[in-house]
């Protein structure tokens, strides 16, 4: 084989690999998917989503599309992507209050999302009164 071949196949292996980089990073474990499902198991229920189809698209990350508004996020990974070095927070979306990891609504509330802590209240969203920033 010649240098030149062998470089062309390394460089062609390494864009594969940069290229799937972001897809990969985005799958969770089956655990992670079922932790998920059972903190919104009512919602799930209610809109007809069983816990297997849930845990099948959550795991090639179709589960984990944006929510419902401009950056609001399913899932913390994916909120945790837009703002990496910032406060991942669950903002209940009728209250427009949002929570911190830890506290016993974070990420169980009927209706809500999870959003970088700046883009909450750029939102007008405020942080529960009973809570501590982490």
């Amino acid at each position: 084989m010649s240098a030149s071949f062998v470089r062309i196949i390394c460089s062609a292996t390494i864009g594969i690999f940069a290229l799937s980089a972001p897809v990969i990073a985005q799958q969770k474990t089956e655990k992670a998917c079922q932790e998920e499902w059972q903190a919104h198991k009512a919602a799930n229920q209610a809109k007809g989503i069983t816990e297997k189809a849930y845990i099948e698209k959550c795991r090639v990350g179709t589960a984990m599309a944006p929510a419902t508004g401009v950056n609001q996020y399913k899932s913390v990974a994916l909120a945790k992507v837009h703002c990496p070095t910032g406060t991942v927070v669950w903002a209940n979306l009728d209250s427009k209050i949002y929570h911190f990891s830890g506290h016993k609504d974070y990420g169980n509330t009927e209706t809500g999302a999870y959003m970088c802590e700046k883009d909450a209240t750029g939102q007008g969203m405020r942080a529960a009164e009973n809570e501590k920033r982490p």
